[in-house]
Protein backbone atom coordinates (compact mmCIF):
# COMPACT_ATOMS: atom_id res chain seq x y z
CA UNK A 1 0.00 0.00 0.00
CA UNK A 2 1.02 3.45 -0.20
CA UNK A 3 1.54 5.83 2.02
CA UNK A 4 -1.60 7.84 1.17
CA UNK A 5 -3.94 4.92 1.56
CA UNK A 6 -1.95 3.98 5.22
CA UNK A 7 -2.90 7.28 5.88
CA UNK A 8 -6.27 7.01 5.27
CA UNK A 9 -6.82 3.50 7.09
CA UNK A 10 -5.94 5.71 10.25
CA UNK A 11 -8.37 8.13 9.66
CA UNK A 12 -11.07 5.67 9.15
CA UNK A 13 -9.93 3.88 11.96
CA UNK A 14 -10.45 6.78 13.92
CA UNK A 15 -13.63 7.33 12.87
CA UNK A 16 -15.03 4.15 13.14
CA UNK A 17 -13.91 4.40 16.82
CA UNK A 18 -16.28 7.90 16.98
CA UNK A 19 -13.23 9.83 17.76
CA UNK A 20 -13.64 11.92 14.59
CA UNK A 21 -17.10 12.65 13.09
CA UNK A 22 -16.79 12.51 8.68
CA UNK A 23 -16.66 16.22 8.52
CA UNK A 24 -13.16 16.39 10.68
CA UNK A 25 -12.13 13.04 8.51
CA UNK A 26 -12.91 15.04 4.89
CA UNK A 27 -10.95 17.85 6.13
CA UNK A 28 -7.96 15.73 6.78
CA UNK A 29 -8.63 13.83 4.07
CA UNK A 30 -8.13 16.98 1.53
CA UNK A 31 -11.82 15.32 -0.06
CA UNK A 32 -15.15 16.68 -0.07
CA UNK A 33 -17.60 15.59 1.91
CA UNK A 34 -19.44 13.18 -0.13
CA UNK A 35 -16.04 11.58 -1.57
CA UNK A 36 -15.37 11.27 2.56
CA UNK A 37 -18.70 9.45 2.68
CA UNK A 38 -17.77 7.10 -0.29
CA UNK A 39 -14.87 6.38 1.39
CA UNK A 40 -15.99 5.55 4.84
CA UNK A 41 -18.64 3.26 3.36
CA UNK A 42 -15.89 1.32 1.16
CA UNK A 43 -14.35 1.00 4.38
CA UNK A 44 -17.40 -0.47 6.15
CA UNK A 45 -18.03 -2.93 3.29
CA UNK A 46 -14.39 -4.58 2.52
CA UNK A 47 -11.95 -2.99 5.24
CA UNK A 48 -8.68 -2.36 4.56
CA UNK A 49 -8.60 -3.70 1.29
CA UNK A 50 -11.62 -0.86 0.15
CA UNK A 51 -8.99 2.00 0.19
CA UNK A 52 -6.46 0.57 -1.94
CA UNK A 53 -6.80 2.06 -5.65
CA UNK A 54 -9.16 0.39 -7.59
CA UNK A 55 -6.50 -0.11 -10.50
CA UNK A 56 -3.84 -1.32 -8.57
CA UNK A 57 -2.35 -4.41 -10.58
CA UNK A 58 -4.54 -3.76 -13.48
CA UNK A 59 -2.77 -2.48 -16.94
CA UNK A 60 -3.22 1.78 -17.92
CA UNK A 61 -5.47 3.02 -20.10
CA UNK A 62 -2.42 3.83 -22.30
CA UNK A 63 -0.73 0.92 -22.23
CA UNK A 64 0.30 -0.74 -25.74
CA UNK A 65 -0.61 -4.16 -27.13
CA UNK A 66 1.81 -7.26 -25.97
CA UNK A 67 2.07 -7.82 -29.45
CA UNK A 68 3.38 -4.20 -30.47
CA UNK A 69 6.00 -4.98 -28.03
CA UNK A 70 7.02 -7.85 -29.13
CA UNK A 71 7.06 -6.04 -32.54
CA UNK A 72 8.94 -3.45 -31.57
CA UNK A 73 11.71 -5.10 -29.79
CA UNK A 74 12.06 -7.38 -32.73
CA UNK A 75 12.67 -4.59 -35.18
CA UNK A 76 15.20 -3.07 -33.10
CA UNK A 77 16.88 -6.18 -32.91
CA UNK A 78 17.96 -6.25 -35.98
CA UNK A 79 21.13 -5.12 -37.15
CA UNK A 80 21.01 -2.45 -39.13
CA UNK A 81 19.22 -0.83 -35.98
CA UNK A 82 21.83 -1.74 -33.44
CA UNK A 83 23.69 1.37 -32.94
CA UNK A 84 20.10 3.38 -32.84
CA UNK A 85 18.91 5.06 -30.09
CA UNK A 86 15.78 5.14 -28.27
CA UNK A 87 14.66 8.78 -29.87
CA UNK A 88 15.85 7.93 -33.49
CA UNK A 89 14.74 4.64 -33.30
CA UNK A 90 10.92 5.69 -32.58
CA UNK A 91 11.01 8.30 -35.44
CA UNK A 92 11.62 5.45 -37.49
CA UNK A 93 9.17 2.84 -36.34
CA UNK A 94 7.14 6.10 -36.72
CA UNK A 95 7.88 6.19 -40.85
CA UNK A 96 6.67 2.45 -40.62
CA UNK A 97 3.61 2.88 -39.02
CA UNK A 98 4.65 1.51 -35.21
CA UNK A 99 3.75 5.07 -33.16
CA UNK A 100 5.92 4.19 -29.92
CA UNK A 101 6.50 7.13 -27.55
CA UNK A 102 10.85 7.38 -27.07
CA UNK A 103 10.41 7.04 -23.38
CA UNK A 104 8.23 3.67 -23.58
CA UNK A 105 10.89 2.34 -25.86
CA UNK A 106 13.65 3.04 -23.64
CA UNK A 107 11.72 1.58 -20.86
CA UNK A 108 11.10 -0.99 -23.16
CA UNK A 109 14.80 -1.63 -24.12
CA UNK A 110 16.01 -1.51 -20.30
CA UNK A 111 13.76 -4.05 -19.42
CA UNK A 112 14.86 -6.27 -22.13
CA UNK A 113 18.08 -6.06 -21.10
CA UNK A 114 19.20 -4.24 -24.63
CA UNK A 115 20.39 -0.83 -23.31
CA UNK A 116 22.52 0.42 -20.95
CA UNK A 117 22.73 3.55 -18.96
CA UNK A 118 26.14 5.84 -19.42
CA UNK A 119 26.81 8.28 -17.29
CA UNK A 120 29.54 11.05 -18.72
CA UNK A 121 31.72 12.89 -15.99
CA UNK A 122 31.23 16.94 -16.75
CA UNK A 123 33.06 19.39 -16.80
CA UNK A 124 32.40 23.08 -15.77
CA UNK A 125 31.92 25.18 -18.32
CA UNK A 126 30.83 29.36 -19.06
CA UNK A 127 27.51 29.22 -20.60
CA UNK A 128 27.13 31.80 -23.28
CA UNK A 129 24.17 33.28 -24.72
CA UNK A 130 22.97 32.81 -28.38
CA UNK A 131 23.07 35.31 -30.69
CA UNK A 132 19.65 37.35 -30.74
CA UNK A 133 18.62 37.16 -34.51
CA UNK A 134 19.32 34.75 -37.38
CA UNK A 135 23.03 35.55 -38.74
CA UNK A 136 24.66 37.56 -36.90
CA UNK A 137 27.54 34.64 -36.24
CA UNK A 138 27.82 31.34 -37.66
CA UNK A 139 29.92 28.25 -36.19
CA UNK A 140 32.24 26.52 -38.48
CA UNK A 141 34.23 23.14 -38.27
CA UNK A 142 34.87 19.86 -39.58
CA UNK A 143 33.88 16.92 -38.82
CA UNK A 144 36.44 13.88 -39.39
CA UNK A 145 34.50 10.45 -39.36
CA UNK A 146 34.15 7.06 -40.72
CA UNK A 147 30.96 8.40 -42.61
CA UNK A 148 30.03 5.57 -44.78
CA UNK A 149 30.99 2.68 -41.95
CA UNK A 150 34.15 1.54 -44.28
CA UNK A 151 32.06 1.59 -47.43
CA UNK A 152 34.54 4.03 -48.85
CA UNK A 153 37.01 5.68 -47.32
CA UNK A 154 37.34 8.42 -44.79
CA UNK A 155 36.30 12.26 -45.46
CA UNK A 156 35.47 15.23 -43.77
CA UNK A 157 31.76 17.15 -43.35
CA UNK A 158 32.13 20.80 -43.23
CA UNK A 159 29.63 21.98 -41.04
CA UNK A 160 28.01 25.21 -40.65
CA UNK A 161 25.60 26.21 -37.42
CA UNK A 162 23.83 29.34 -37.27
CA UNK A 163 24.03 30.22 -33.51
CA UNK A 164 20.58 31.68 -32.95
CA UNK A 165 18.61 29.11 -35.19
CA UNK A 166 20.64 26.08 -35.38
CA UNK A 167 19.68 26.19 -39.30
CA UNK A 168 22.69 24.05 -40.51
CA UNK A 169 24.06 23.75 -44.17
CA UNK A 170 26.70 20.28 -44.43
CA UNK A 171 28.95 19.07 -47.11
CA UNK A 172 31.06 16.02 -47.43
CA UNK A 173 34.69 16.45 -48.68
CA UNK A 174 37.73 14.59 -48.91
CA UNK A 175 40.03 16.60 -46.43
CA UNK A 176 39.09 19.85 -44.40
CA UNK A 177 41.16 22.31 -46.83
CA UNK A 178 40.54 26.10 -47.46
CA UNK A 179 38.91 24.81 -50.75
CA UNK A 180 36.14 22.74 -48.56
CA UNK A 181 35.88 25.70 -46.13
CA UNK A 182 35.02 27.81 -49.78
CA UNK A 183 32.75 25.82 -50.96
CA UNK A 184 30.75 25.66 -47.79
CA UNK A 185 30.88 28.93 -47.27
CA UNK A 186 29.57 29.62 -51.30
CA UNK A 187 26.65 27.10 -50.58
CA UNK A 188 25.40 29.08 -46.95
CA UNK A 189 25.91 32.85 -48.84
CA UNK A 190 23.88 31.79 -51.81
CA UNK A 191 21.21 30.47 -49.71
CA UNK A 192 20.89 32.88 -47.12
CA UNK A 193 23.56 35.98 -47.80
CA UNK A 194 26.52 37.13 -46.21
CA UNK A 195 26.61 36.60 -41.77
CA UNK A 196 28.72 39.12 -40.07
CA UNK A 197 30.71 37.06 -38.27
CA UNK A 198 32.19 33.39 -38.39
CA UNK A 199 33.18 31.32 -35.31
CA UNK A 200 36.48 29.10 -36.26
CA UNK A 201 38.86 27.05 -34.72
CA UNK A 202 42.57 27.74 -34.51
CA UNK A 203 43.17 25.30 -37.77
CA UNK A 204 45.92 26.33 -40.05
CA UNK A 205 42.73 27.24 -42.10
CA UNK A 206 41.56 29.99 -40.40
CA UNK A 207 44.95 31.31 -38.94
CA UNK A 208 48.57 31.95 -40.16
CA UNK A 209 51.49 30.21 -37.99
CA UNK A 210 54.54 32.43 -39.28
CA UNK A 211 55.78 35.83 -38.05
CA UNK A 212 54.56 39.17 -39.55
CA UNK A 213 57.97 40.79 -41.70
CA UNK A 214 59.14 43.89 -40.21
CA UNK A 215 56.56 45.94 -42.65
CA UNK A 216 53.61 44.38 -41.54
CA UNK A 217 54.44 45.03 -38.06
CA UNK A 218 55.10 49.08 -38.41
CA UNK A 219 51.56 48.97 -40.44
CA UNK A 220 50.06 47.34 -37.49
CA UNK A 221 48.74 44.41 -39.71
CA UNK A 222 49.04 40.51 -38.79
CA UNK A 223 49.69 37.72 -41.51
CA UNK A 224 46.70 36.37 -42.90
CA UNK A 225 45.62 32.88 -44.68
CA UNK A 226 43.95 33.34 -47.76
CA UNK A 227 40.46 32.47 -46.12
CA UNK A 228 41.67 35.34 -43.40
CA UNK A 229 42.51 37.20 -46.14
CA UNK A 230 39.16 36.56 -48.10
CA UNK A 231 37.09 37.28 -45.21
CA UNK A 232 38.61 40.67 -44.63
CA UNK A 233 37.20 41.37 -48.26
CA UNK A 234 33.71 40.50 -47.37
CA UNK A 235 34.10 42.33 -44.36
CA UNK A 236 33.31 39.06 -42.34
CA UNK A 237 34.53 39.41 -38.56
CA UNK A 238 36.74 36.02 -38.25
CA UNK A 239 36.87 34.83 -34.30
CA UNK A 240 39.17 32.28 -33.35
CA UNK A 241 38.01 29.92 -30.77
CA UNK A 242 40.58 29.22 -27.63
CA UNK A 243 39.05 25.83 -27.35
CA UNK A 244 36.57 23.32 -28.78
CA UNK A 245 33.97 23.44 -26.08
CA UNK A 246 33.94 27.66 -26.91
CA UNK A 247 32.19 26.91 -29.80
CA UNK A 248 30.52 24.19 -28.49
CA UNK A 249 27.14 24.57 -30.57
CA UNK A 250 28.97 23.39 -33.79
CA UNK A 251 30.45 20.54 -31.98
CA UNK A 252 27.73 19.18 -30.36
CA UNK A 253 26.35 18.91 -33.65
CA UNK A 254 28.85 16.98 -34.99
CA UNK A 255 27.65 14.62 -32.37
CA UNK A 256 24.05 14.18 -33.91
CA UNK A 257 25.04 14.51 -37.56
CA UNK A 258 27.64 11.63 -36.47
CA UNK A 259 24.83 9.20 -35.04
CA UNK A 260 22.16 10.48 -37.47
CA UNK A 261 23.87 11.03 -40.44
CA UNK A 262 25.83 7.89 -40.55
CA UNK A 263 22.15 6.12 -40.37
CA UNK A 264 20.96 7.95 -42.66
CA UNK A 265 23.34 7.17 -45.54
CA UNK A 266 23.24 3.61 -44.42
CA UNK A 267 19.71 3.24 -44.93
CA UNK A 268 19.89 4.82 -48.25
CA UNK A 269 22.38 2.78 -49.33
CA UNK A 270 24.75 5.88 -50.63
CA UNK A 271 28.93 4.98 -51.11
CA UNK A 272 30.23 8.11 -52.96
CA UNK A 273 30.51 11.32 -52.20
CA UNK A 274 28.86 12.72 -54.68
CA UNK A 275 25.48 10.65 -54.03
CA UNK A 276 26.30 12.08 -50.68
CA UNK A 277 26.10 15.40 -51.27
CA UNK A 278 23.23 15.28 -53.23
CA UNK A 279 21.29 13.04 -50.34
CA UNK A 280 22.06 16.35 -48.34
CA UNK A 281 20.64 18.83 -50.95
CA UNK A 282 17.31 17.10 -51.60
CA UNK A 283 16.35 14.90 -48.69
CA UNK A 284 18.27 15.36 -45.47
CA UNK A 285 18.82 18.66 -44.62
CA UNK A 286 15.46 20.05 -45.24
CA UNK A 287 13.94 17.44 -42.57
CA UNK A 288 17.29 18.12 -40.22
CA UNK A 289 16.43 22.07 -40.30
CA UNK A 290 12.56 21.86 -39.28
CA UNK A 291 13.04 18.78 -36.61
CA UNK A 292 15.95 20.78 -34.58
CA UNK A 293 15.99 24.76 -35.81
CA UNK A 294 14.20 26.75 -33.35
CA UNK A 295 13.11 30.30 -33.32
CA UNK A 296 15.74 33.12 -32.57
CA UNK A 297 15.24 36.36 -30.09
CA UNK A 298 14.46 38.43 -33.11
CA UNK A 299 12.94 38.31 -36.21
CA UNK A 300 15.51 40.26 -38.12
CA UNK A 301 17.64 38.91 -40.48
CA UNK A 302 21.62 39.79 -40.01
CA UNK A 303 22.82 38.29 -43.46
CA UNK A 304 24.13 41.14 -45.77
CA UNK A 305 23.79 40.56 -49.73
CA UNK A 306 25.53 38.89 -51.93
CA UNK A 307 28.99 40.48 -53.14
CA UNK A 308 29.03 40.37 -57.22
CA UNK A 309 32.50 39.37 -57.13
CA UNK A 310 31.96 36.74 -54.40
CA UNK A 311 34.04 33.93 -56.52
CA UNK A 312 37.17 36.46 -57.08
CA UNK A 313 37.49 36.76 -53.36
CA UNK A 314 36.88 33.15 -52.63
CA UNK A 315 39.92 32.63 -54.38
CA UNK A 316 43.78 32.70 -53.77
CA UNK A 317 46.08 35.61 -54.50
CA UNK A 318 49.51 35.75 -54.35
CA UNK A 319 52.13 38.94 -54.82
CA UNK A 320 54.48 38.77 -57.49
CA UNK A 321 56.94 41.44 -59.26
CA UNK A 322 56.62 41.84 -62.65
CA UNK A 323 60.28 41.69 -64.50
CA UNK A 324 62.01 44.19 -66.95
CA UNK A 325 60.76 41.80 -69.44
CA UNK A 326 56.95 42.47 -68.53
CA UNK A 327 56.82 38.45 -67.64
CA UNK A 328 55.40 37.25 -63.94
CA UNK A 329 56.63 33.87 -62.64
CA UNK A 330 54.21 32.25 -60.13
CA UNK A 331 53.58 28.64 -59.55
CA UNK A 332 56.20 27.57 -62.00
CA UNK A 333 54.49 29.46 -64.71
CA UNK A 334 55.41 32.35 -66.73
CA UNK A 335 53.05 34.79 -67.88
CA UNK A 336 53.31 37.55 -70.58
CA UNK A 337 51.75 40.78 -69.98
CA UNK A 338 50.33 42.50 -72.85
CA UNK A 339 51.64 45.62 -74.47
CA UNK A 340 48.14 47.62 -74.30
CA UNK A 341 49.78 48.43 -70.35
CA UNK A 342 52.60 50.28 -71.84
CA UNK A 343 51.03 53.07 -70.16
CA UNK A 344 51.22 52.19 -66.19
CA UNK A 345 54.98 51.24 -66.30
CA UNK A 346 54.12 47.67 -65.03
CA UNK A 347 58.04 46.98 -64.58
CA UNK A 348 59.24 46.39 -61.39
CA UNK A 349 55.85 46.89 -59.66
CA UNK A 350 53.88 44.09 -57.48
CA UNK A 351 51.18 42.65 -59.19
CA UNK A 352 48.03 40.06 -57.26
CA UNK A 353 47.92 36.35 -59.43
CA UNK A 354 44.43 35.46 -58.44
CA UNK A 355 43.64 31.71 -59.17
CA UNK A 356 40.32 30.82 -58.82
CA UNK A 357 38.51 27.45 -57.46
CA UNK A 358 38.28 26.36 -61.40
CA UNK A 359 41.82 26.79 -61.72
CA UNK A 360 41.34 30.48 -64.27
CA UNK A 361 44.02 32.69 -63.49
CA UNK A 362 43.90 36.89 -63.27
CA UNK A 363 46.93 39.10 -63.02
CA UNK A 364 45.41 42.20 -60.87
CA UNK A 365 47.15 45.29 -60.85
CA UNK A 366 45.24 48.01 -58.18
CA UNK A 367 41.40 46.30 -58.90
CA UNK A 368 42.13 46.47 -62.57
CA UNK A 369 42.56 43.27 -64.11
CA UNK A 370 45.55 43.15 -66.52
CA UNK A 371 45.51 40.83 -70.10
CA UNK A 372 48.24 38.43 -70.44
CA UNK A 373 49.73 35.13 -72.10
CA UNK A 374 50.91 32.18 -70.45
CA UNK A 375 54.15 31.24 -72.26
CA UNK A 376 54.77 27.75 -72.86
CA UNK A 377 58.62 27.58 -71.10
CA UNK A 378 60.29 29.62 -68.67
CA UNK A 379 61.85 32.93 -70.94
CA UNK A 380 65.66 32.83 -71.30
CA UNK A 381 66.95 36.64 -70.56
CA UNK A 382 69.85 37.72 -72.28
CA UNK A 383 72.63 38.83 -70.78
CA UNK A 384 74.20 42.72 -70.82
CA UNK A 385 77.29 42.62 -73.37
CA UNK A 386 80.50 43.18 -71.67
CA UNK A 387 83.37 44.79 -73.85
CA UNK A 388 85.96 41.74 -74.06
CA UNK A 389 89.52 43.03 -72.91
CA UNK A 390 92.60 41.87 -75.87
CA UNK A 391 93.93 39.10 -75.26
CA UNK A 392 97.91 39.89 -73.60
CA UNK A 393 100.64 39.67 -75.94
CA UNK A 394 104.22 38.69 -74.40
CA UNK A 395 106.83 40.02 -76.51
CA UNK A 396 109.78 38.54 -75.60
CA UNK A 397 112.76 40.66 -74.33
CA UNK A 398 115.52 42.63 -76.71
CA UNK A 399 118.89 41.88 -77.06
CA UNK A 400 119.96 44.64 -74.96
CA UNK A 401 117.46 43.81 -72.03
CA UNK A 402 119.24 43.36 -68.55
CA UNK A 403 117.76 39.73 -68.75
CA UNK A 404 119.69 39.32 -71.39
CA UNK A 405 122.91 40.42 -70.32
CA UNK A 406 126.10 38.25 -69.73
CA UNK A 407 126.45 37.83 -65.92
CA UNK A 408 130.26 39.43 -65.46
CA UNK A 409 132.08 36.76 -63.48
CA UNK A 410 135.57 38.61 -63.49
CA UNK A 411 135.28 39.65 -59.87
CA UNK A 412 133.57 42.80 -57.10
CA UNK A 413 135.66 45.50 -58.94
CA UNK A 414 133.92 44.68 -62.71
CA UNK A 415 130.42 44.31 -61.21
CA UNK A 416 130.56 48.05 -59.69
CA UNK A 417 132.25 49.65 -62.72
CA UNK A 418 130.91 53.32 -63.45
CA UNK A 419 127.27 53.13 -64.78
CA UNK A 420 126.43 51.29 -61.91
CA UNK A 421 124.26 52.36 -58.61
CA UNK A 422 126.82 50.62 -56.33
CA UNK A 423 124.33 48.61 -54.63
CA UNK A 424 125.18 44.87 -54.07
CA UNK A 425 123.62 42.58 -57.40
CA UNK A 426 120.62 40.94 -57.10
CA UNK A 427 120.12 37.81 -56.37
CA UNK A 428 119.96 36.52 -60.22
CA UNK A 429 122.78 37.88 -61.04
CA UNK A 430 122.04 40.74 -62.59
CA UNK A 431 122.63 45.09 -61.47
CA UNK A 432 120.26 46.21 -59.98
CA UNK A 433 119.88 49.28 -62.20
CA UNK A 434 121.40 51.39 -65.09
CA UNK A 435 122.25 54.62 -63.08
CA UNK A 436 125.45 55.93 -62.55
CA UNK A 437 127.43 55.94 -59.37
CA UNK A 438 127.32 59.65 -58.47
CA UNK A 439 128.79 59.54 -54.94
CA UNK A 440 132.42 58.90 -57.05
CA UNK A 441 132.19 58.95 -60.24
CA UNK A 442 136.39 59.01 -60.66
CA UNK A 443 137.03 55.94 -58.31
CA UNK A 444 135.26 53.00 -57.06
CA UNK A 445 135.91 51.56 -53.47
CA UNK A 446 135.61 49.00 -51.76
CA UNK A 447 137.13 47.64 -48.37
CA UNK A 448 140.18 46.26 -50.40
CA UNK A 449 141.50 49.32 -51.68
CA UNK A 450 140.87 52.00 -55.00
CA UNK A 451 140.89 51.25 -58.27
CA UNK A 452 140.54 53.40 -61.33
CA UNK A 453 137.73 53.71 -63.56
CA UNK A 454 137.50 51.72 -66.64
CA UNK A 455 138.50 53.57 -69.87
Amino acid sequence: MSRKERDRITIMAGVKAKELSQVQAAELLGLGYRQAKRVWRRYQDEGDAGLVHRLRGKPGLRHKPLALRVQVLARCAEERYADFGPTLMAEELGKEGLEVDHDTLRRWLLAAGNRTVRRRRQQHRQWRERKPCFGAMVQLDGSHHDWFEGRRGKCVLMVMVDDATNRIRVRFSEEETTRASYDLLEGWVRQNGLPGALYVDRDSIYRCEGQSSVAEQLAGQERQTQFGRAMGQLGVELILANSPQAKGRVERMNGVLQDRLVKALRLAQISDLESANRFLEETFLREFNRRFERVAASALDAHRNVPRNLEEVLSWEEERVVQRDWTVACEGKWYQLDRQHEALSLASRKVVVRTLREGQVQLVYRGRKLKWNELPTRPVRAQPSKPRKPARVIKPPGANHPWRRPLLRAGRAARFGVGDSGQPPLRSGFPPSPTPNRRNKATATNKKGTFPPKL
